[in-house]
């Protein structure tokens, strides 16, 4: 068995306006079931995920805040991969007006086109922070950390290596992590900036699209799309 992982983005890839459907659970279920590991990496706060995800618990891992928090569903233990936001940062951008504003357990969260505010307070307070775009999302975290670095975390406790790794996406955010795995998909409703670098573009849209890459995957290890 050449693959030994699936990660999976979840907005716009794993769900559909926030949730998934009964049936892309049920190929999460058969794919766990072959002895592969389920690892999810997604931009939400851990706290949203499970509210809006319960069966979350099917994964061996989740990387959540867009590579920042990793979290083991088996034992409940949640792990910061780097450092919660200033909070002179955050109370800069509220005096600036800026919002909505979210606030993680490190990740800092609005959207566009707020983000010409935040790189300007970002600039001013001489912070190693970055911006990360996604879907009209404005994400702001640490200049080392984003997706891939928090997928790399999760393979490590895992003792997976990322070249044994499918990974799945849809927006600008996933494509560090696409990049970091041994097979990047991009499904049909990805941005087209996500499809050019991508190893395979699933037919299917969102759910459709992730059932679509693990039949492949339970059924030949993904041979006929490499």
């Amino acid at each position: 068995m050449r693959f030994l992982a699936f990660a999976t983005d979840y907005d716009g890839t794993l769900a559909t306006d926030g949730a998934v459907d009964r049936e892309t659970v049920a190929a999460l279920r058969r794919l766990g079931a072959t002895g592969r590991k389920l690892i999810l990496v997604t931009g939400r706060q851990l706290n949203d995920l499970l509210d809006v995800f319960p069966d979350a618990a099917l994964f061996d891992a989740v990387v959540a805040e867009n590579g920042a928090v990793l979290y083991r569903p088996a034992s409940r233990e949640t792990r910061l991969l780097a450092p919660s936001p200033p909070s002179e940062f955050v109370e800069a951008l509220r005096r600036r007006g800026v919002a909505p504003l979210w606030t993680g357990q490190v990740v800092v969260a609005t959207v566009q086109p707020n983000e010409t505010v935040v790189m300007d307070v970002i600039r001013e307070l001489g912070l190693d922070l970055q911006v990360i775009l996604n879907k009209g999302s404005v994400m702001v975290l640490p200049a080392s950390v984003d997706k891939a670095t928090g997928l790399r975390a999760a393979l490590d406790e895992l003792a997976i290596p990322p070249q044994s790794v499918v990974g799945v996406g849809d927006a600008e955010n996933d494509q560090a992590f696409l990049a970091t795995c041994g097979c990047g998909v991009a499904v049909a409703n990805a941005l087209d900036t996500l499809k050019a670098g991508a190893t395979h573009v699933t037919r299917g849209q969102a759910g459709a699209g992730v059932r679509e890459i693990i039949d492949s995957m339970i059924a030949g290890d993904l041979d006929r799309h490499q």
